[in-house]
């Protein structure tokens, strides 16, 4: 890249946020921090009103703007993409904002490239996951935790643990999202439990704002990534039931690790993974009168030790 559209971009960057610092620049640009503090001269030299914040890097003064900038085909055609994807993988309220962001976006571009714009948006194709409860995505709760990220308030959940097949309120101060093992992980300080905990996105039931300020200075959510729990090993459990009693299992089966089912003649085949073999135990009585376990032998042995339990208590 010359140096003059450096310059331009590191102008959009200097837009982009707050205040950038100049280890930003060097490390987008791969140029030595000399080289930025050149740079930067000469944009203020141009007559850009910069503001240097020792310790903290540059910001432009507040009111100015630059003319709006035009995206390249390239750019436009990742926005596109995103688009797709927040759309199928986040929740309606995240959606509706990138699609205000978008059309904002579309209404600058050049008749040309909107044209190539559309061609391209009937080539990309993201499918929703059929497996995922059909409410998820209306609760709103990505949209909702990054508002109590940044207005630094709580949030009230109720969820519905995996492991424990519970429902639970708790008052939360959420740090951050994190995507992994194909579900959005809230990470947060639970003051149920007096620490942090990490929460799938899917299990959160109702979440609304207290509006109560946060009690404690959060460290960022990348310290927490060896503690989130979602990676923990799996154990694969196969049921077969009757087709017919399929309508009884309704959207809980989602919490329980569901991945597939297979239907032949008058019987389906049920495949789930789940990190918590002793919770699934427990649900699975709830329904075992009709329900086959074929794998694996440890979750018999749980499920026939719990009912060798229940028989005592109630001889």
């Amino acid at each position: 890249m010359n140096r003059i559209d450096r310059i331009s971009s590191i102008l959009i960057q200097l837009q982009s946020k707050r205040v950038v610092k100049a280890e930003e620049v060097a490390d987008r640009f791969g140029i030595s921090l000399r080289t930025v503090y050149r740079d930067i001269k000469t944009i203020q030299e141009a007559g850009v009103p910069l503001i240097s914040e020792p310790g903290k890097g540059y910001s432009m003064m507040e009111g100015y703007r630059l003319p709006p900038v035009h995206f390249t085909i390239e750019e436009t055609t990742a926005f596109l993409t995103a688009e797709k994807l927040i759309g199928k993988l986040t929740d309606d309220g995240m959606d509706e904002h990138f699609k205000s962001g978008m059309y904002k976006i579309r209404a600058i571009l050049r008749s040309s490239d909107k044209e190539c714009l559309e061609t391209i948006e009937e080539a990309i194709l993201v499918r929703e996951n059929p497996y995922l409860p059909k409410d998820a995505r209306k609760n709103n709760v990505i949209d909702s935790v990054l508002k109590g990220i940044y207005q630094k308030e709580r949030v009230v959940i109720d969820y519905f643990a995996g492991y424990s097949q519970q429902k639970t309120t708790r008052e939360i101060e959420p740090v951050g999202i994190v995507f992994m093992s194909g579900h959005w992980i809230v990470v947060a300080y639970c003051h149920l439990r007096q620490d942090y905990r990490s929460f799938r996105s899917d299990r959160i039931l109702y979440i609304q704002p207290s509006h109560e300020p946060f009690k404690i200075d959060h460290p960022s959510v990348d310290t927490f990534l060896p503690k989130i729990n979602t990676d923990r090993s799996l154990t694969k459990v196969v049921l077969q039931i009757p087709a017919e009693g399929l309508r009884y299992f309704n959207d809980q089966k989602y919490y329980n690790g569901f991945v597939s089912q297979e239907i032949e003649g008058e019987y389906a085949t049920m495949t789930f993974l789940t990190a918590h073999l002793e919770g699934f135990a427990r649900w699975y009585l709830s329904f075992g009168d009709m329900a086959e376990i074929l794998e694996p032998e440890e979750l018999k042995s749980r499920c026939a030790a719990i009912i060798q339990h229940i028989q005592q208590n109630v001889s």
